[in-house]
């Protein structure tokens, strides 16, 4: 009895015999073929997966909604003020920065007028994206790189955290404590005002302090900063200077993507604007 076979039973006998399947077997060259004694057979090689890459563009940030025109106005005018310095201080950022600093000094819970300090934790870790502002003379007192947490991520900042031991950094607004001499030299305690996002900070330990990761040596060999544990660690040759604007009592937000803060609150900040202006 003869028996015939399909072209297409044929085939798969064939490759079957040559280890070609489910999982192939044998060594594939370059140009998708696979080698059996002195012949080869092509195989159809699938395209590669393009491989993601992660891009530098930050997370864009509407508008607050409901900001009074005196207060928009008044933030456009600081804006325009502080300059070039400030150019690559997001518009939202600052807009934020400002509501917050406002509605905390309506609130009593700052004793530094005037100054604000605003990082912009969603640029890479390798731009000066930390900014002291001098509100009331319009001006940048500083500007520098600034380190986030391990936990966060390496060049850019993805994950923010609360947790202790977690090596995140934490989002939102912070009022600047007493100074102390540490392992890093002279730092300075943070108290977090965000209750579940940031709060934990004092007992993170999560302070302003200097660290070679940060130095402009550093960013040139690496490309990036290096990363906290949590801390917005600063330059060593800046730190002291950012340490001492800010003072006790003083206005630290840390901006990020997806931070929720019960300070953006327009008609407390519209109130203290009108009163009392940027002191």
């Amino acid at each position: 009895m003869k028996l015939t076979a399909s072209p297409f039973r044929l085939s798969a006998l064939l490759l079957g015999l040559l280890g070609i399947g489910g999982a192939v077997a044998g060594c594939q060259s370059a140009g998708g073929e696979v080698a059996v004694g002195r012949q080869s057979i092509a195989v159809a090689v699938p395209a590669p997966v393009p491989v993601a890459v992660d891009s530098l563009v930050p997370t864009p940030l509407a508008t607050l909604p409901g900001i009074p025109p005196v207060l928009r106005a008044a933030v456009s005018e600081l804006r325009r003020r502080l300059g070039p310095e400030a150019a690559a201080l997001r518009p939202e950022v600052l807009e934020r920065a400002c509501v917050g600093y406002l509605a905390l000094r309506q609130a009593g819970r700052l004793s530094r007028s005037g100054i604000l300090a605003v990082a912009d934790m969603d640029l890479p870790s390798s731009e000066p994206r930390l900014w002291v502002l001098d509100l009331r003379a319009g001006q940048v007192l500083h500007r520098s790189p600034v380190a986030h947490g391990q936990g966060s991520g390496g060049l850019r900042a993805r994950h923010f955290s609360n947790t202790i031991k977690s090596a995140c950094t934490s989002l939102g607004f912070y009022r600047t404590q007493d100074t102390y001499r540490g392992k890093h030299g002279l730092s300075r305690r943070l108290r977090g005002l965000d209750a579940g996002q940031n709060d934990n900070a004092l007992r993170r330990y999560v302070v302003l302090h200097s660290a070679d990761y940060v130095s402009q040596a550093y960013l040139a060999q690496h490309g990036q900063a290096g990363n906290s544990r949590g801390c917005p660690a600063l330059p060593p040759d800046q730190y002291r200077a950012i340490i001492g604007a800010l003072g006790e009592g003083g206005c630290l937000y840390l901006s990020g993507p997806g931070l929720e803060s019960k300070w953006l609150d327009v008609a407390g900040a519209a109130q203290r604007l009108v009163a009392r202006g940027w002191e």
